[in-house]
């Protein structure tokens, strides 16, 4: 292939290659954090212990993040996007409890998938479950798929009040159920079938959120 290189897209490959740099830095450290935090407890780790074992000074390691909590929250960054992509995706006509199912499903087997078979998701589940300061921003992320996936939930529905908290409802009882479920395979070290407990939990909340679901 000839390239043409022109005034207008010059700078394209400069910025493409400056934005692949500095993801695979965070990427380097992300995954330097989670084995170390994860093998040896979060507050035993330092941050230099982290920036060492990812080949980075301790200076670089504050211009990617802010803490050793932001690290660990890094992982769970997309799955409330994932989630209402999920949600969004379902068809119109499916029941709620089945729509809602799928979505947190997506969230779950995030956790809970270890290709390498390695067990540092478990692990860092465990630690973010096990450690406050980690648990707290869990929640907060939480707070925040809770409204993403209300606001889908209305999108779906036939026009309601303003003043309907059913979707609020639907979609804190779902991720109760995506907290009940990742606290109880975490307490069983990956060895009961999460697919099989997101099914026990839903069946649970199932009758709630399809009455009122309409």
């Amino acid at each position: 292939m000839t390239w043409r290189y022109d005034d207008s897209v010059s700078s394209r490959p400069e910025v493409t290659m400056a934005q692949r740099k500095r993801q695979l830095v965070a990427d380097e450290l992300t995954e330097a954090a989670l084995q170390l935090l994860a093998l040896k407890g979060f507050d035993t780790v330092t941050i230099d212990e982290i920036a060492a074992a990812a080949g980075v000074s301790k200076r670089t390691f504050f211009r990617y993040f802010a803490s050793k909590e932001d690290v660990v929250v890094q992982f769970l960054a997309g799955m409330g996007a994932d989630m209402r992509t999920e949600l969004a995706a379902r068809p119109a006509e499916e029941p709620p409890s089945v729509a809602l199912r799928h979505a947190v499903w997506v969230a779950m087997a995030a956790c809970a998938d270890d290709a390498d078979h390695s067990g540092r998701a478990l692990r860092v589940v465990q630690l973010i479950l096990r450690t406050p300061a980690l648990y707290a921003r869990f929640l907060e992320r939480q707070a925040q798929w809770r409204t993403d996936l209300a606001t889908e939930l209305t999108h779906r529905r036939r026009p309601s009040p303003a003043t309907d908290l059913y979707p609020l409802m639907a979609a804190g009882m779902a991720l109760t159920a995506f907290d009940a479920v990742l606290h109880r395979w975490s307490d069983s070290d990956g060895a009961e079938d999460p697919a099989g407990l997101i099914d026990e939990a839903f069946a649970v909340v199932a009758p709630a959120l399809d009455a009122g679901g309409s």
